[in-house]
């Protein structure tokens, strides 16, 4: 985990010709994509084809397994977070967005071949996590090799509980690993581009 600091930061949404301002308090990231190994005894690649519900519940295992109060309270289909817990869950949309930043203002927080894997560079498939350079505050990976699920909810009045992913993958072309770029998907949907970090509040 890396600390982030606290900060603002302005989101927006190509599609709707959006744009917002968030203040985000000060939490703790995870400086690498979970691992296989991590999610289920496998290899050191990124977990991948792992639902926005699988995250959920992963998040809660890790806690319980460091002994710290659940983030998460699962009902049926439902998930409820508690903010005041101070387990792992995901990072919201803001958070991961001023995370990856790190402080920078354009579209990339470096060189995109230098910090991440996408379509110009992966050779069509996953990487360990690491083998690019970090951002300013240590984090790996948040652009290229897989997506991160993150908490919030794209759009609900128009795609209902689908959620928001953040950062491109080891198959997209250059112009969708961005900062900036927002992508969505129904909280059972895996796929092998598309994995989590974990987060916690401070």
């Amino acid at each position: 985990m890396v600390p982030i600091p606290p900060g603002t930061v302005r989101l927006t949404d190509r599609r709707t010709e959006r744009s917002w301002t968030v203040d985000v308090p000060a939490f703790e990231l995870g400086a690498f994509p979970v691992t296989q190994e991590q999610y289920n005894g496998g290899d050191g690649l990124p977990a991948v084809e792992v639902s926005w519900l699988d995250a959920v519940r992963f998040c809660n295992t890790l806690s319980e397994r460091d002994g710290l109060a659940p983030a998460y309270r699962l009902e049926g289909g439902e998930v409820e977070w508690d903010r005041s817990a101070p387990g792992y869950r995901l990072p919201g949309e803001a958070e991961w967005e001023h995370a990856c930043r790190a402080g920078t203002e354009g579209p990339r927080y470096g060189d995109l071949d230098e910090i991440a894997w996408y379509e110009g560079n992966s050779g069509g498939r996953l990487h360990p996590p690491g083998e690019k350079r970090p951002n300013a505050w240590g984090a790996y990976d948040l652009l290229g090799n897989t997506w991160d699920w993150c908490w919030d909810l794209y759009d609900p009045a128009v795609y209902g509980e689908y959620r928001v992913l953040k950062g491109g993958g080891w198959a997209d072309e250059h112009w969708s690993v961005r900062v900036s770029v927002r992508r969505r998907s129904h909280p059972a949907f895996r796929v092998d581009d598309v994995g989590f970090r974990v987060a916690r509040s401070r």
